[in-house]
């Protein structure tokens, strides 16, 4: 069991730290991270044309730069257990940039992959923060604390589409990434200014040891592989949305521009914002009433996101419902889980994010197989039948008791 108390914070210190504008500013800095992996989707075409890529090739830029967002989970993230937050998160800001300014200036589609790469494995500084901020909050504010920064993560993935698509269209694709590498270093500056110096005792363990623990907590703690399996769900259904929706947007008799669709975006981060108010429900032991509530209205939501090709208000409405209940869930799940190990909330957040990054990718594909074999009618039926499972899943871990809750106090 990995249980060394070299790796507990001193919590009561640190919550004296922790202003609304540092909430804040973990937030817009999360959001921004995150993003960084989203830019080139509505950029592939014009990086195809300068680079001289096939079609066939392009999406190894995509592709590479998740498959190093899930390494960097596994890889990083669990640092914040062992190092200096500060100086972690400061120095992954800056490769982060330094990832940035080789896409910007990349001469070829070798440095194109490798700056992207280093974007991807850097860009988990988001989940770093997640488990710095749960760390320097009190208890009563844990949950609030984590709404309003999750949903910055959010809204970053929702918002980097209509940005890197706006920006490019005015200046040129590179100047996303020059312009982004830009904010990615005055945000360091900032995050050094507003973040105290932890002083963390000497080591007990090594790095490859607190690696292998991780699987441990899965023993230790059942509540991770609950939340972890609604994770899997929620975000399979997110991306199940998002990943397929342009498809028939971009089809007649709708026809819409890549623009237009990337204003979509802004229905979703409206919901995203809705459900900071769940952090708020958890703090008060009301999570799991709040995960059956969302996981209902999650399910709900397909109707009027099938009504795409017939009411387009009646669509942004279920957009709406579907991106309040998969982040009202989000914020429940991270709330109550780090809760529970104050020495291992680095780690906790890796172990779930794993879960969520699995889900995306699967979502993604079943999403566009779907469409291609049932149509738009199918991709709702898909995402109506994950949800109701994720239902269904919640309501049996009810019977489980304690093992569901958080039952784990901490401070």
């Amino acid at each position: 069991m990995f249980t060394s108390p070299a790796f507990r914070p001193n919590d009561k210190a640190s919550h004296t730290h922790l202003t609304r504008a540092a909430v804040l500013l973990y937030a817009i800095i999360c959001g921004l991270a995150v993003a960084t992996i989203y830019f080139s989707q509505p950029l592939l075409d014009a990086i195809t044309l300068e680079f001289g890529i096939s079609k066939a090739v392009i999406g190894i830029v995509v592709t590479a730069t998740q498959c190093c967002y899930a390494l960097g989970l596994f890889f990083l993230v669990p640092l914040g257990d062992m190092l200096d937050p500060r100086r972690l998160v400061t120095g992954m800001l800056v490769f982060i940039a330094i990832g940035l300014s080789i896409v910007a200036f990349a001469p070829n589609k070798w440095f194109l992959f490798l700056g992207m790469g280093m974007v991807g494995f850097q860009a988990v500084v988001a989940q770093v923060l997640v488990a710095l901020a749960a760390n320097r909050a009190s208890q009563q504010s844990r949950g609030r604390t984590i709404g309003v920064v999750t949903s910055g993560i959010v809204l970053g993935i929702l918002l980097a589409r209509t940005f890197s698509g706006i920006l490019a269209d005015m200046a040129g694709w590179r100047s996303v990434y020059i312009a982004a590498a830009m904010i990615t270093i005055g945000m360091a500056y900032l995050f050094i200014t507003v973040t105290p110096a932890s002083k963390r005792p000497p080591r007990a363990v090594t790095y490859p040891d607190m690696l292998r623990s991780i699987k441990d907590l899965f023993v230790q703690i059942p509540l991770l592989t609950v939340r972890g399996l609604l994770a899997f769900f929620l975000f399979s259904d997110f991306s199940i949305l998002w990943s397929s929706m342009v498809l028939p947007m971009s089809a007649p008799p709708l026809s819409f521009s890549h623009s237009l669709v990337g204003l979509f975006g802004l229905a979703g981060a409206a919901g995203a914002l809705a459900a900071r108010s769940a952090g708020r429900l958890a703090d008060r032991g009301f999570g799991q009433w709040t995960t059956g509530i969302a996981l209902f209205l999650l399910s709900f939501s397909w109707l009027p996101i099938g009504a795409l090709q017939h009411s387009m208000w009646l669509f942004v409405a279920g957009v709406v419902m579907l991106d309040f209940a998969v982040q009202a869930v989000h914020v429940t799940n991270q709330s109550m889980l780090l809760s529970v190990r104050p020495e291992a909330r680095s780690r906790l957040t890796a172990a779930y994010m794993i879960f969520y990054s699995c889900g995306s990718a699967a979502g993604a594909v079943a999403s566009t197989w779907i469409y291609s074999w049932a149509g738009w009618l199918g991709v709702c039926i898909l995402g109506a039948s994950v949800s109701l499972a994720a239902l269904v899943f919640w309501a049996c871990t009810l019977k489980m008791g304690r093992i569901v809750d958080n039952t784990c106090p901490c401070d």
